[in-house]
This record gives structure tokens, C-alpha cells and sequence, in this order.
């Protein structure tokens, strides 16, 4: 997301309440506390990081990244929670990466895109991809911050040649660092390779209060460029070098829709990506960009289309076209995530929020596409009822993120693809994460099945579905069942919670030695295609972590909302599980408890 929590859509429809061994709370949505694995101890959850044979890695401890931000920020929240303000680089990179200025910075404003390179502090958000050519390389994608304070990033990538072992190539994804804020991290592999990295660069400047503002005209940090653009940046197979990324198509920048100064009340968001890299889909190599335009506040959905080449180029972006919608969408849809199927058909998710409901409850569509993106239906509505999560959770500051998550498995049943989503649900008080099946391409879904298996009334949240080449379905989660670890223990040490001084969202005391509903783990649980669970949650974080420390501020360097990611990476590849997710905890390598991104491995049962 950039600035705005996006709202979403569909229709109501009545469903089973599954298997029912745990009754539903009062007043809750279908599924909740329906856990077909049974509830598990919050002791036997700790445990299993071990006896499941996970391993951690933390990637982006591994270099160190600076660059030139098209916008300086010096505001400073220090010495609170960590923060220390925006600070020059200083000889500091270990990347091998440009430190500017850059080529898009040439037609700035005066006092824009000018020296110092500025450490790169934070890594929020996360996405994570698997070479179809080479199962031992992989590539995710971060937001690189110079000042969380400030919200002050452009989009890393970090890449490893050996399976997640070490991440030896490191940077800022080149071509945009004339946008203020390049964002939302999305990336896909075509079938040669080549790693396509879909881009949302745009404008702002600070107001004296550190706010955002995002005034088209004369007063853009840069008006040479558009004030908002979706974008790509191709990583072409082969490449080594932290800087060996083309993004330039047609002798120009390669745009796939730009936002310009003159149409006010439009902005961009929520692009999402997928490429059809089976050679014997009828759509082989087409790409689907898709993203939402947020028309005075109204989001409405867009997808476009090309073909991927050898070598890191791609055909001509088609025009925009508009995806439909089902009836009565007065708000319009976000959080689009297209996945292919076996067939060569492609599917998305759609979400919507009814101002007319106050936005308390949000619904779930599927749209489709069997001819390469040329032509859509709305292929049926997953659940028109969801009670959404409030914008920062109990506690703590951080925002709720992307509420759902969708993905195609990878064997036919009855010669159709399933589909799966999952979502949050928030009716009964807290998070919990739902999750749901269609065969037969989304008119008709299964009963609704609580995923999280803690038996304590705590927040789980931003579910990441996957599937594996051999049907197994990987859903990961964060979630918050483990206290803050104790006082004066070495794990409360680790986690830095003496440097949590300042929270406005928690009544407690602080620093939060003990806090229930506050530190965060990451959690996967794995299904077979009927959706069955195989075992019950696993903790796939070796560590509990303080999401306070260092959350870099969307709205104002000294205001409420704080920020995470609004989604994490999940993918498979072989036998293997790989995610990669934030953590603020010092495993050694993290002294000042920044957010960095750490690799979880588990073995696909």
C-alpha cells in the first residue's frame, strides 16, 4: 500500500459451518473456531520450530545498501523505540550498487535528488520468487528505508545462488529514484528466467509537520516525470551485478500506466503480477499487471497485458483495461492477485468494502480470464460478509495490511484447477485467519475453516497462500500467541524491548516485559488439496518479535500509524517452503533492531 487503507467488495452468500468441533463465538463469522487440527497449546506451538526441523536466515543483515533518496528527511523520533533519523551513508555500502544520482533525478526541483547516499535502515514488506530455470536461486524484494520517520524507501531486492544459505547480491531496484517512494515490493519469474519486478513510483513532499503531501504542479520534488506511474524493472537471466536491471522499453522508461499532474483525484495502488510460464498454456508467456486507480477515493480495477521474451524484454503494455465487477459495488475493488492455472486460465481475487455498510464488512470476489487477458467474467463471490480488521491493531501501532491472499493449485481435481483464499476475519474482537476452497473455477466454495489453532483470544493476521508441485497447500501467517518474552530473560534482550519506551496504542506498562497481544511470530500450516490440515500450526520464526521498534510512519513521523508490510512472501519450490518475513529481533547480526527481512525454510510434508 502506499498511504490509504484501500477498501474492497462483493455480494452476501450463506455458507456451512464445516467441520464444528469448536463451536463459533457469539455473534461470529462462519469458520470461526471451526479448527478441523483442534487447538494447540501455545507450549507445544513454541516447540515446534524445533521439532519441525525449520531453519532462519537473516538476508538482509547479510550487506549493506545505501543510495541517494529523491527526497531528504531529517526528522527524528530518537532516542524512543530505536529510531535514529535519517543518516548519510558515509563509505558504509557493501553492495557494489549506484549511489547517485541517477538518471530520473535529473530533472528535480532544486534541493531534490541531491547527495548524501543515505543508509538503507529498515526492510518492510515482503515478497519472495523461485527461478523456474534454477530451483537453488531466488530473488525477494523488500522496501528499502532510508527514514522510517519519514517513510522515506525505494524497492530492494535481495538474491541468493544457493537456496537461501547467504543472499550475496543486495540493492535498490534502479531506474525509479526520481519518485520520492517507489513501493509495494511484487515480483514474478518468466519461464527463461528473467525476473519482472512491478514497480509503483510516485511523488510527495513533506509539509512542516512531517506529513505527506502529494500537490501535483510546480511543487513536486520532480515535475519532469509523471506524478505516479506502474512500472517495471526486468532482472534479465544471468545477471550478477547489483545495478543489471533494465527498465527501460521503447527508449523511455517502462511504463505501464502513468498518472500524470493534470488528472487530479487519480492514484495508483495495490499492483500485482503473474506470468503463465507453462509451454503448453495456449497464453504462454503473457504477463498480467494489474493494479487499482483510486479515483477520487473510488478504486477501480485495471489489468494489462504482455508477452514475455528472451533476453528481459517484453512486447508492448496493452491498454488499460477495466476488470469487471459484481453488482452493487459502490465502492468499487482492491487488492487484486491474479495467479494461472494449469489450463492457461487466469483468476484474481477482488475486494470490496460498502460505504453505504459503514465499511464494516467487506466481501471477496474471483474474476477470470481463458484467452490471455482479452476478456473477464466474474467468475463468483467467496464471502460477502467479512468483518474487517480495525486500521492498527490492539496494542500496538502497526496498520492492518492486505486482507487476503489467493493462490491456484497445481494438480487438477476432476479436471479443474482449485482454487484457494484466505482471509481475516475480525468478528469475534480479534484476528483470526479463515480459509476456503472452489472446484469448480469459483461459482460455488467450500465451508469456511478457522486456520490459526491458538486457543487464547490473540490477533492472527495477513495470511499468504501458495501451493507446491505436489498439490500441498502452504498458508503462512503472522500472529501474536506468544507474550513478549520476560524480563531480564536473553530473549527479551534480543528482542530489544528496553528500547520500547513510547507506544500511543497501549495502556500497559512499558517496556512490554511479559505483553500479551503485542510481539509477533510467523506461523505456517499446511493443507492436501481437499483441504484438509496436515498437522497443526507451525512457528516458523525462531525468535518473538517487538513490531514497535524502528515501524517506519506512513501518515507523520510522530503520528499513530505504524507499518510492518501489509503482506509477506511465501513460495515453494521442490520439497522446500521458503518465506521471507519482517523480524526486529538481534540475532546477533541486528543490534539496533531494525526490521529486517528473515528467510524461513521447512520441508513440504
Amino acid at each position: 500500500m502506499r498511504h490509504l487503507r484501500l477498501l474492497s467488495l462483493a455480494l452476501p452468500l450463506l455458507f456451512g459451518m464445516g467441520f464444528g468441533l469448536t463451536p463459533a463465538a457469539a455473534g461470529s463469522a462462519p469458520g470461526v473456531g471451526v479448527v478441523p487440527q483442534g487447538f494447540q497449546s501455545d507450549a507445544a506451538y513454541a516447540r515446534s520450530f524445533r521439532t519441525a526441523g525449520v531453519t532462519n536466515v537473516d538476508a538482509t543483515t547479510q550487506r549493506v545498501s545505501c543510495y541517494t533518496p529523491e527526497v531528504q528527511y531529517a526528522g527524528s523520533l530518537a532516542p524512543n523505540d530505536g529510531y535514529s533519523g535519517e543518516s548519510a551513508c558515509n563509505g558504509a555500502a557493501t553492495t557494489g550498487e549506484a549511489l547517485g544520482p541517477y538518471p530520473t533525478q535529473a530533472g528535480s526541483n532544486p534541493g531534490y535528488g541531491v547527495p548524501p547516499a543515505d543508509l538503507v535502515k529498515d526492510h518492510s514488506e515482503s515478497d519472495i520468487r523461485v527461478d523456474p530455470t534454477n530451483s537453488q536461486h531466488l530473488i525477494g524484494q523488500s522496501k528499502w528505508i532510508v527514514s522510517p520517520e519519514g517513510y522515506n524507501h525505494v524497492l530492494g531486492f535481495y538474491e541468493s545462488f544457493d537456496g537461501g544459505n547467504t543472499w550475496s547480491v543486495q540493492g535498490h531496484v534502479p531506474g525509479y529514484e526520481g519518485w520520492t517512494d517507489n513501493t509495494d515490493p511484487v515480483g514474478a519469474f518468466d519461464r527463461y528466467g528473467n525476473f519482472y519486478s512491478m514497480i509503483l513510483p510516485y511523488q510527495f513532499f513533506y509539509n512542516s509537520d512531517g506529513s505527506h503531501n502529494f500537490q501535483t504542479g510546480s511543487k513536486e520534488p520532480n515535475p519532469t516525470l509523471p506524478n505516479d506511474v506502474i512500472a517495471m524493472a526486468v532482472r534479465p537471466h544471468g545477471a550478477t551485478g547489483p545495478s543489471d536491471w533494465i527498465s527501460t522499453h521503447n527508449g523511455g522508461p517502462d511504463y505501464v500506466a502513468t498518472y500524470d499532474s493534470s488528472t487530479n483525484g487519480n492514484g495508483p495502488d495495490k499492483q500485482w503480477l503473474a506470468i503463465d510460464t507453462n509451454p503448453n498454456s495456449p497464453n504462454v508467456d503473457t504477463i498480467y499487471a494489474m493494479w487499482v486507480d483510486f479515483h477520487f477515493a473510488t478504486p477501480v480495477p485495471f489489468v494489462s497485458t504482455a508477452k514475455a521474451l528472451p533476453g528481459g524484454t517484453h512486447t508492448d503494455w496493452s491498454a488499460p483495461l477495466r476488470l469487471p465487477e459484481p453488482a452493487h459495488s459502490p465502492q468499487g475493488v482492491t487488492y487484486l492477485l491474479p495467479h494461472v492455472d494449469g489450463n492457461g486460465k487466469v483468476y484474481t481475487t477482488l475486494t470490496n468494502s460498502d460505504p453505504k455498510k459503514h465499511y464494516c464488512c467487506d466481501a471477496i470476489s474471483v474474476d477470470s480470464s481463458g484467452d490471455g487477458g482479452k476478456t473477464w467474467t466474474v467468475a463468483g463471490i467467496v464471502n460477502g460478509n467479512i468483518a474487517p480488521p480495525p486500521l492498527e491493531y490492539a496494542n500496538t501501532q502497526f496498520r492492518d495490511g492486505i486482507e487476503d491472499t489467493f493462490t491456484v493449485g497445481q494438480l487438477p481435481v476432476s479436471g479443474v484447477y482449485p482454487l484457494f483464499v484466505s482471509y481475516e476475519d475480525y468478528s469475534a474482537g480479534h484476528g483470526n485467519v479463515i480459509v476456503t476452497a472452489s472446484y469448480d473455477g469459483g461459482a460455488t466454495w467450500t465451508s469456511f475453516e478457522q486456520v490459526n489453532d491458538n486457543a487464547s483470544a490473540v490477533d492472527a493476521f495477513q495470511p499468504n497462500l501458495t501451493s507446491a508441485a505436489d498439490g500441498t497447500i502452504s498458508l503462512a501467517f503472522y500472529d501474536r500467541r506468544l507474550a513478549c518474552p520476560a524480563a531480564n530473560s536473553s530473549e527479551a534482550a534480543g528482542a530489544g524491548l528496553a528500547k520500547d519506551t513510547l507506544n500511543l496504542n497501549y495502556s500497559g506498562s512499558l517496556p512490554p516485559y511479559g505483553a500479551s497481544n503485542y510481539c509477533i511470530n510467523s506461523t505456517i500450516q499446511f493443507y492436501d488439496e481437499s483441504l484438509s490440515p496436515i498437522g497443526h500450526n507451525v512457528r516458523i520464526s525462531a525468535h518473538t518479535w517487538d513490531p514497535q521498534l524502528n515501524e517506519p510512519k506512513p501518515g507523520r513521523f510522530n503520528g499513530l500509524e505504524g507499518f510492518i508490510g501489509d503482506y509477506y512472501g511465501n513460495i515453494t519450490s521442490g520439497s522446500t517452503d521458503y518465506t521471507t518475513s519482517v523480524s526486529t529481533f538481534d540475532d546477533g547480526t541486528n543490534p539496533e533492531n531494525r526490521q529486517q527481512q528473515i528467510i524461513a525454510t521447512i520441508a513440504v510434508p
